[in-house]
């Protein structure tokens, strides 16, 4: 982007840059630190959450950012697995991470 100076798909970048690799990553430690944790039906649940609705919300939004609109619901639909996902991350580190 920065070569071309077309700025376009900057907020595809960002959320990449943010659910992809910081959120999973974080994820990726905690289970990797604490193994108990990532055996539960509810790490699996958020696992797959992320990794749906994470391509089809960045699928959706590179589209949206080039104008055709008739991908918001993707977008909508992807951003919304990603957000059950993280909650459910948080339910399952407040939930489980306690009891060790």
């Amino acid at each position: 982007m920065s070569i071309t100076h077309a700025f376009t798909f900057t907020p595809v970048h960002v959320h990449i840059n943010l659910l992809g690799w910081t959120a999973l990553t974080l994820a990726g430690i905690l289970y990797h630190s604490f193994p108990h944790i990532a055996e539960t039906k509810t790490a699996k649940v958020h696992f797959w959450l992320h990794n749906i609705g994470l391509p089809a919300m960045m699928i959706g939004l590179a589209f949206v950012v080039s104008g055709y609109e008739a991908f918001i619901p993707l977008t909508a639909l992807g951003g919304t697995l990603v957000t059950l996902a993280v909650l459910v991350f948080a339910w399952n580190v407040l939930k489980n991470l306690k009891q060790a």
